[in-house]
């Protein structure tokens, strides 16, 4: 049975947070994910727009690819696509975190303690929780190292998600991971071990039945 074309949005990389023009506070997020879903939703025939933090991958031919550093440029692009997609899939490490200032030069060496102040960035899937329409579908990713079925159980109640995909730290910056999917009504399941590729086409065949 052939599934309707869905216009996907979906978002990659590790967001950064600057401190002053050349130095930020990241991640070790690769960006494989993400755009092996966005490879896997194009392969299937669906329309992607890609918001994509820096990444050292390729991008996907045929993708909308809207380039992002920050965790708040990466807010305000999904807030411009989201309306008119009907799947929003936050694959993307988005930074907690970011410096309460940025400094507009660059930050001189010295010799005393340098003191951070941090705060709080805005939660992007939290946003489209509140926001997504009747016809929207939600999927979010939880990287947990540590009561990984709980936690991802909780965001994806909190957050108001129709689907969670759960993984641990291993899963960062290599070719291949195991993953773990739930929907609110569903039992966890389990994608084994295999490549980032062939685990987006299973992911993106689950999210065609969420629709």
């Amino acid at each position: 049975m052939a599934h309707q074309k869905l216009k996907l949005v979906i978002t990659a990389g590790g967001t950064r947070e600057y401190l002053d023009p050349v130095r930020f506070i990241s991640n070790a997020s690769s960006g494989q994910m993400g755009y092996a879903l966005a490879r896997a939703a194009l392969r299937a025939g669906h329309t992607v727009t890609l918001i994509t933090a820096p990444t050292a991958l390729k991008p996907p031919q045929g993708a909308n690819r809207v380039s992002v550093r920050t965790s708040d440029q990466m807010f305000h692009a999904v807030k411009e696509a989201f309306s008119d997609c009907d799947v929003l899939i936050m694959v993307a490490a988005v930074s907690d975190y970011k410096p309460a200032q940025t400094s507009p030069v660059k930050l001189k060496k010295q010799k005393s303690e340098l003191t951070l102040h941090l705060v709080p960035t805005r939660d992007i899937l939290a946003w489209a929780g509140r926001h997504k329409q009747s016809f929207q579908r939600l999927v979010g990713f939880a990287l947990e190292d540590r009561d990984l079925f709980a936690n991802a159980e909780e965001k994806l109640r909190k957050k108001r998600l129709d689907m969670i995909v759960a993984n641990t730290p291993e899963a960062i910056g290599v070719g291949a991971s195991v993953l773990h999917v739930k929907t609110p009504d569903g039992n966890w399941q389990t994608l084994k071990h295999a490549a980032k590729s062939r685990q987006a086409a299973a992911l993106i065949a689950m999210i065609e039945q969420l629709v």
